[in-house]
């Protein structure tokens, strides 16, 4: 019997129903329509807030990759519900959303397994975090035919960062997509929140991942998948690739028109 991963998001974070989930993101792609042609896409960062607060700026992202083609997505999300140390690789054989199943690439999770203490497979923050399941109905609605490798990281020390960028760099081609789940700061003002948002676009756009560590660990911005970042943007760098761009920038009072207490998203390609 196959270990499917049930979602725990739907119904919550988006509709529940398939046919109300699909008219939704069909309306945010097309809302957010941009000819903006990137060649050569190997990494997108997404939001994972409820799509009615970050959807439009994730749609920014995923508009990217609307006429290409990918075998394999990469999803690399914070554990927002569970504290472990390490990055856990999800052991099952599928996730599960209101559109259907999607496989897990188990070649790949062997590849990045093997050999590590600190990148495993398991159920480790898999079992309620919603940073990776918010992103599959996006890529169910472009993709016919794709799986996942699920990654959840417990802890985004240095270490397990580093390592978790060069075993994706060893373990994927030209056919994989490497995306970043994260979210930016949380319940500050507006105002304050630009200015510490507006730090993590720069560095994105420069490339500069080491950069981007060093303020986050200094407290100079903040962005719950941090982590996630810099390993996709390392993971991509290790592969000869260190383009990047930040598609948009938003916050939670665009929706709930509170500009006092906000949180922060962003989308952004990563492309030669």
């Amino acid at each position: 019997m196959a270990q499917l991963r049930h979602p725990s998001a739907a119904g919550y974070f988006y509709p529940g129903d398939k046919d109300k989930l699909r008219e939704q993101i069909d309306w945010l792609l097309r809302i957010d329509y941009k000819d903006n042609v990137l060649n050569n896409i190997a990494g997108l960062v997404a939001p994972h807030a409820g799509y009615i607060y970050s959807g439009r700026t994730a749609a920014f992202a995923y508009n990217t990759i609307k006429n290409k083609n990918y075998k394999t997505v990469i999803i690399i999300s914070p554990s927002h519900k569970e504290y472990f140390p390490g990055v856990s690789v999800y052991e099952g054989d599928g996730y599960i959303t209101p559109m259907g199943v999607v496989n897990v690439n188990k070649d790949i999770v062997n590849q990045l397994t093997e050999g590590s203490i600190n990148i495993f497979k398991g159920s480790e923050g898999h079992r309620q975090e919603h940073g990776v399941e918010v992103q599959l109905p996006f890529l169910q609605f472009i993709f016919q035919d794709f799986n996942i490798v699920p990654i959840v990281m417990g802890d985004q020390s240095k270490i397990y960062i580093d390592e978790l960028a060069e075993r994706i760099s060893d373990s994927v081609d030209e056919n994989t997509l490497v995306i970043a789940s994260s979210d930016l700061s949380h319940f500050y003002s507006r105002h304050i929140a630009k200015k510490l948002d507006s730090i993590v676009e720069k560095r994105i756009n420069d490339y500069d991942y080491e950069g981007l560590y060093s303020d986050l660990e200094h407290k100079r911005c903040e962005a719950c998948g941090g982590g996630p970042i810099i390993a996709m943007m390392k993971s991509i760098d290790l592969k000869g690739k260190n383009k990047a761009i930040v598609l948009n920038r938003s916050d939670s009072g665009d929706t709930t028109k509170n500009i006092d207490e906000v949180v922060g998203y962003l989308s952004a390609a990563v492309y030669s």
